[in-house]
């Protein structure tokens, strides 16, 4: 069974693009990546999977369920943490929390107090007195502590200090092992390749590929640094040049025996060739150009 599917899913705001044909297809128990820059149709997506704004075009199911005719059955199994969350600022943490679980008709009080044990969240303060970081705690609570079936987090770890991400992912993993699906999008590719096993990209409001993370970090290229030049003229199949003093260090796509050969021509007093991480390999996933070359 899936735990999302989409279909040639569209949607215009007037004659904005929001996003266009775009075929998602997450199996459930999957730990699942979104990505893409700012204004790519990440959130518009995730609206659209939740029944927040309707499509334009094509259709999008969540658990086997159109997200249209079942909002409300789809809305009690997933659990949703908006990118920014508007929380009333004069009650107390406790009470929107509590708040949130009387509106799913749920007594979720050990797990809330599980969940805010771990993440730190001090429930006597009023909103208005928090933190953005102890904000997003509480958003964070309100969305697991029901322990539903999918988590569809947009930005989730935005706002928060590094240890606390930590323990949300900790988090996550573990409910992941339990048998939930976890949907999140992400501009932070570290997160995405340390924590996902599939991913998706998404850029100007079309989908350019979704695959394994294994596989989309699998690109062939080699991260070459070398001292002693400041240049690599003429040297093909690169990009993400970086040039410092007396350091030149890129991204190498080609042919090994090409790259020793133009080595050979050029003063170099060192040479590291190393595996790219998934941010490096991504980042021409996000801009128009490719810079020098192509991967």
């Amino acid at each position: 069974m899936k735990a999302i599917t989409t279909d040639h899913l569209a949607k215009y705001y007037g004659k904005s693009r929001g996003i266009v044909d775009v075929n998602l297809s997450v199996d459930k128990g999957d730990f699942f990546g979104f990505i893409g820059p700012n204004g790519a149709g990440k959130s518009t997506t995730i609206r659209i999977l939740l029944g927040l704004i309707k499509a334009t075009d094509g259709t999008a199911e969540i658990l086997g369920q159109d997200v249209q005719k079942y909002k409300t059955s789809i809305l009690k199994k997933t659990g949703y943490l908006p990118s920014e969350a508007s929380l009333y600022s004069n009650m107390r943490v406790k009470d929107v929390i509590r708040l949130s679980a009387n509106l799913r008709k749920t007594d979720c009080r050990a797990e809330a107090q599980k969940l805010c044990d771990r993440l730190g969240l001090d429930t006597s303060k009023k909103v208005s007195e928090l933190s953005l970081g102890n904000r997003k705690k509480t958003c964070i609570v309100c969305a697991m502590q029901h322990k539903p079936e999918l988590y569809i987090f947009d930005e989730p770890t935005s706002g928060l200090d590094p240890l606390i991400q930590h323990e949300f992912y900790s988090i996550l993993k573990e409910r992941n092992k339990e048998g939930a699906t976890v949907f999140l999008s992400s501009h932070v590719l570290s997160e995405i390749q340390r924590y996902c096993k599939h991913a998706a990209v998404i850029r100007e409001g079309k989908l350019i590929l979704s695959d394994s993370v294994d596989k989309l970090g699998n690109t062939g290229a080699k991260r070459v640094t070398l001292r002693g030049v400041c240049s690599i003229h003429g040297l093909k199949h690169t990009r993400d040049v970086k040039i410092t003093q007396d350091t030149v260090s890129f991204l190498y796509s080609g042919e090994p025996v090409l790259l020793l050969k133009a080595l050979s021509t050029l003063p170099v007093t060192d040479v590291t060739i190393s595996e790219p991480d998934l941010e490096e390999v991504f980042m021409h996933y996000y801009t128009k150009e490719d810079g020098c070359g192509n991967l």
